[in-house]
């Protein structure tokens, strides 16, 4: 199951809300009473959803979870700026590709 913010994001970008401030446009709050988190206060001007509106979002949010977590992963193998100029200056440009195609292979996006 996606985390609230994920579905509240998904939420938004299906109304035209591209960007979500989760400091000022919308509060997430939990009691740690067992309920689990919800929306303490939502400051868009598109509707507040339900937490049944934002369920219909968990498979897109779980997806979008996922995609950054191997986003995350690669950028971590591909190594910094200076490594991957070291690989296309000494082995060229075919190298550097066929590498990172390889850690893209690795780690696939949904």
């Amino acid at each position: 199951m996606a985390n609230l913010s994920s579905k509240v994001v998904e939420y938004c970008k299906s109304n035209g809300v591209n960007s979500v401030d989760f400091l000022e446009q919308v509060l997430l709050q939990d009691n740690s009473d067992g309920a689990g988190p919800f929306i303490a206060e939502w400051n868009l001007e598109i509707p507040q959803p339900s937490m049944s509106d934002l369920d219909a979002f968990d498979s897109a949010a779980s997806d979008a979870e996922y995609n950054a977590s191997q986003i995350a992963k690669r950028v971590a193998e591909y190594g910094s700026a200076a490594e991957q100029l070291e690989i296309l200056v000494e082995q060229g440009a075919e190298a550097l590709a066929s590498r990172n195609n390889a850690i893209k292979a690795k780690y696939e996006k949904k």
